[in-house]
């Protein structure tokens, strides 16, 4: 039994973590690229600024992905490419790049999947006050404009944000990415606030240039409560467990605090209760233009844990010892694409796409040339089983983009943790295939059904 039989198989990248060529052609400085140089922010202070050179070797890496036989090819968009100071002037050199990456695509026999904004704000609209600035939904609006006026007539798939929970709760709340604040409760209400009003904005740019024939999503992120037997009562409590407010996360964290506003036109109960005296002044009607206008909903999905409700209150269940662990020491939970997706389709009623999933893992140049990650291979075939699950319970799942097509420029990790399927010196930018990608174009040849 395969997948179903129009399910799309792809891979992912983001700007700032492939591209480098961060001064060329008029690209104007993100956050990132502030944040990493600033002492102790970045592991071994390394940065984006050459990063995998895909700028400059977009072509070779098409048609590596062609040789891996991916369908599509998920990647964002540098807002600083386009727009230098973050509104005003465009920068057509950015954009003719962005052209000829979806031309070399197409051209390749892969589907453009694009993503607005990964993370890489300008850091001239920072400085005017980011996501805590509402005109910055207006300058995401107009950039959304530009974008879609170049690309509109070859791309069909688009995402306006990738994981709001990073965004927000690492950038704004723990401080452990860019723009690297520590803010108080009122500034997190706000820069969700105004996210959200972006995402409508953005929406509302899209459909009016594509109409239905553009397919919009969003893309946040989570960790999937499992429950802890196949009990009509376990999978009540990890239902519960994703969607409500819990102690072990902060409301940022919690899916339903963008996916309710996003899918649903609200902001959940309970979320509500702890966020209301904190957001903006008419933040009710602001939600009339941000509900029900998105066909699918992304997600990134890597691990998950096994809860149960003890005396009434829902708690993680520990986890035995030496569990199977990743590179960075997140837990291989296999379950962990079954019920996420199961239960984020049940609740919106949207087709579901995997954008996101992968592992990091020891990888390196064998005395033979190759790049053999078996560990890698084992992982997406057990959570793939798993998301086919997930569809055989009712859910309607759209497709799987693995993270990454090639290692990358990791955000805070720097280039200590390699999670793709394309082995990359980052000294001479030689590329290989791992085994992984030779196996995965495999799986994509039988839809599947070479691992079930």
């Amino acid at each position: 039994m395969a997948f179903p039989k129009n399910f799309i198989w792809g891979a992912a990248t983001s700007s700032y973590q492939i591209e480098g060529a961060y001064k060329e052609d008029g690209r104007g400085l993100s956050i990132w690229d502030a944040f990493s140089k600033s002492p102790g922010r970045v592991f071994n202070g390394d940065t984006g600024d050459i990063a995998c050179d895909h700028y400059n070797r977009y072509k070779e890496d098409v048609a590596l992905m062609k040789k891996i036989g991916l369908e599509a090819y998920r990647f964002s968009i540098a807002w600083s490419r386009i727009f230098p100071e973050g509104s005003g002037r465009v920068n057509e050199k950015g954009l003719d790049f962005y052209s000829r990456l979806v031309d070399e695509l197409l051209e390749a026999g892969i589907s453009p999947w694009a993503t607005l904004y990964h993370w890489d704000m300008p850091l001239q609209t920072y400085y005017k006050g980011g996501w805590l600035n509402r005109e910055t939904t207006d300058d995401f609006a107009k950039y959304t404009e530009v974008i879609v006026k170049k690309l509109g007539d070859r791309i069909k798939n688009w995402m306006t944000f990738n994981e709001p929970q990073c965004i927000i709760g690492l950038g704004y709340e723990t401080g452990e990415h860019a723009p690297g604040l520590k803010s108080s409760d009122y500034e997190i209400a706000t820069a969700l606030h105004n996210h959200l009003i972006a995402h409508g904005k953005a929406v509302d740019v899209l459909r009016s240039y594509g109409g239905d024939a553009f397919s919009i999503g969003y893309v946040p992120t989570c960790q999937t409560t499992i429950p802890k037997d196949s009990s009509p009562e376990a999978i009540d409590i990890a239902r519960e467990a994703l969607f409500s407010l819990q102690d072990f996360r902060s409301p940022i964290w919690t899916i339903s605090t963008t996916c309710d506003p996003v899918y649903k036109g609200e902001y959940p109960q309970d979320v509500l209760k702890r966020i209301e005296d904190k957001l903006p002044k008419g933040w009710e009607k602001d939600l009339e233009n941000v509900g029900g206008k998105t066909d699918f909903l992304g997600v990134n999905l890597y691990f998950g844990y096994v809860v149960d409700k003890v005396e009434g209150k829902i708690q993680i269940v520990k986890p035995k010892p030496g569990m199977a662990q990743t590179a960075l020491r997140w837990g291989v939970e296999e379950e962990t694409l079954h019920w996420a997706p199961r239960f984020l389709y049940e609740r919106y009623k949207k087709p579901v796409v995997i954008t996101e999933n992968g592992l990091s893992n020891t990888d390196w140049k064998q005395s033979d040339g190759r790049v053999n990650d078996p560990a890698r291979i084992d992982f997406v075939k057990r959570y793939l089983v798993g998301l086919h699950k997930a569809i055989e319970n009712g859910a309607d799942i759209a497709g799987y983009f693995h993270w990454s097509l090639m290692d990358n420029f990791e955000w805070a990790q720097g280039y200590r943790d390699r999670f793709g399927m394309i082995y990359v010196d980052f000294e001479t930018q030689e590329r290989i295939i791992k085994e992984s990608g030779h196996w995965y174009r495999k799986v994509i040849e039988s839809n599947g059904e070479l691992i079930l």
